[in-house]
């Protein structure tokens, strides 16, 4: 979450760039940065940011998960062999 008592003119950033670096690896959280008094950019060390793609792409795989699991037990899907039989031919493999 994004503290909002963290929020910093790029100007001012850009005045102490060294420090707020220092900042945002230790502190692990994003810092907003405005353009004219308007929010415009969102500054974050990188490991953090890593993180934070690795939750989402995690939280993405289980929503498609439970989707093709709602899918199946509405009906969809066909049976295994089925399935490899199609891919085989799709692919060119045979047994």
């Amino acid at each position: 979450m994004i503290d909002l008592r963290e929020v910093r003119s790029v100007t001012e950033f850009q005045r102490n760039v060294k420090d707020y670096v220092g900042r945002l690896k230790k502190k692990k959280s994003p810092l907003v940065l405005t353009v004219n008094g308007r929010a415009e950019l969102v500054v974050q060390d990188a490991r953090s940011y890593q993180d934070l793609l690795g939750r989402l792409e995690r939280a993405e795989a289980v929503a498609a998960i439970r989707q093709g699991i709602a899918q199946f037990e509405a009906g969809g899907g066909i049976p295994l062999e089925e399935a490899e039989r199609r891919l085989r031919k799709k692919h060119g493999f045979s047994r």
